[in-house]
């Protein structure tokens, strides 16, 4: 019976186990429903279980029947504070917090990715650590983790790190997409406070608004993006949030704005910071106002390792099937805190569809959605993909992509 297989026969009690974490979604870093249901699922495994110190996060280690190196498998088990507007009979039984990005998929297919390799224990040459990690919907739970010792959990550094991520639009479940180099984008956060003098509407001229200050910002941050930065290492500057004033006929003392910056490298990243300082406040000079910046940075680009990326392609191809699996042409946007696993050691980040039947790939609600809908369909592709990459990995510890999938991995007829 090929993984595949396997994993499909697991599919059912995955699916209950998703369900129950789908009912009762858990924010930020302390999860302790989260985490006793984890807890349950992988309990008679023979797993060596650590618990987190500063978070509810949950590190087991499998060890496997021969020595070898050590790899590591992550899933993320926060929620969002979103009201879920699905539909869905196991819906959030919990006002205000929905898994809306899909990580109870990620903890499901992990737990289901431990039930299958600790059914082949003897054969593993090496262990597997698996991480499953509050607080990735920006709390830094993994740099968290790497703090608390998760990668030399099993004795040694990990040698390889892999984890995956569900979208609910854009691919049906089970297809796979991955690439060299930048698969997501670093996350930074910046509040702009503009002061000025208020006064009456009627006399502009007796006051310093921070208003219109606070709008030629935000249209000369558009232009700085098209302007500064290089096209071919891109950025993105989006002014999320604006607030002024009380009432149309007094102008206030302040302004705020708020917005996020996206880049897909350290160079990028700098560069924006320096010309986003530069020009709001050499703006707010030009308008005789002042301006402070908060300028908060969150998260560092998933940088896939290119061995690494190519060895989960082809991992995914002999799993999953070759019509089911990209090389993505491009990075996205969004940003991950495995990027800071990455950062450490080597590995890759994966994409994999969850798009429901029926349901139009390109028009269906998207992660963090209040309407967003996941495939269960999709957990035995997670558990496999997550299991065979472990299981490759340790057959082939030099990462030579050029191995042959072991015969037991392989895609049945």
């Amino acid at each position: 019976m090929s993984l595949l297989h396997e994993a499909h026969a697991l599919a059912p009690e995955l699916t209950a186990l998703r369900h129950a974490l789908h009912r009762e979604p858990e924010l930020g870093l302390d999860l302790p429903l989260t985490q006793a249901k984890v807890l349950a699922a992988l309990e008679g495994l023979g797993l060596e279980i650590g618990l987190g110190r500063g978070l509810s996060s949950v590190t087991a280690v499998l060890r496997g029947g021969r020595p070898g190196p050590a790899v590591l498998l992550r899933g993320d088990m926060d929620g969002l504070p979103v009201q879920e507007d699905s539909g869905l009979p196991y819906a959030s039984a919990v006002d205000g917090r929905m898994h809306a990005c899909g990580h109870d998929l990620h903890i499901a297919g992990l737990v289901g990715a431990a039930r299958l390799l600790a059914a082949r224990r003897e054969e593993l040459a090496g262990d597997i650590v698996f991480m499953f990690q509050p607080g990735e919907e920006g709390r830094g739970g993994a740099r968290i983790m790497i703090e608390e010792g998760v990668l030399d959990a099993a004795g040694e550094r990990v040698v390889a790190a892999y984890a995956l991520h569900v979208v609910s639009a854009g691919a049906p479940a089970g297809h796979a997409a991955t690439r060299p180099g930048p698969m997501l984008a670093a996350s930074a956060s910046a509040r702009v406070t503009v002061r000025g003098r208020g006064g009456h509407g009627s006399s502009p001229h007796s006051a310093a608004d921070p208003v219109p200050a606070m709008c030629a910002m935000v249209t000369a941050l558009q232009t700085l993006v098209t302007r500064e930065i290089d096209i071919f290492d891109p950025a993105v500057v989006t002014v999320g949030q604006l607030h002024a004033g009380t009432a149309p006929n007094v102008i206030p003392e302040t302004a705020e704005f708020a917005a996020t910056v996206r880049t897909f490298s350290d160079a990028a990243h700098a560069t924006v910071r320096t010309a986003f300082e530069r020009t709001v406040h050499g703006v707010a000079a030009a308008h005789g106002v002042t301006a402070e910046i908060d300028y908060a940075e969150q998260y560092p680009p998933t940088l896939n390792h290119a061995d690494e990326a190519a060895f989960a392609l082809e991992t995914a191809r002999e799993l999953l099937g070759a019509d089911r699996v990209l090389e993505a042409p491009q990075p996205m946007a969004g940003s991950e805190d495995f990027s800071f696993v990455l950062r450490e050691v080597p590995g890759a980040f994966v994409g994999l569809g969850a798009c429901p039947p029926g349901s139009d790939p390109a028009t269906a609600p998207m992660n963090h959605s209040a309407q967003a809908v996941y495939d269960d369909g999709a957990l035995p592709y997670a558990a496999a993909l997550l299991a065979g990459l472990a299981l490759r990995r340790l057959a082939s510890p030099a990462s030579s992509s050029s191995l042959p999938l072991p015969q037991s991995l392989r895609l049945s007829p």
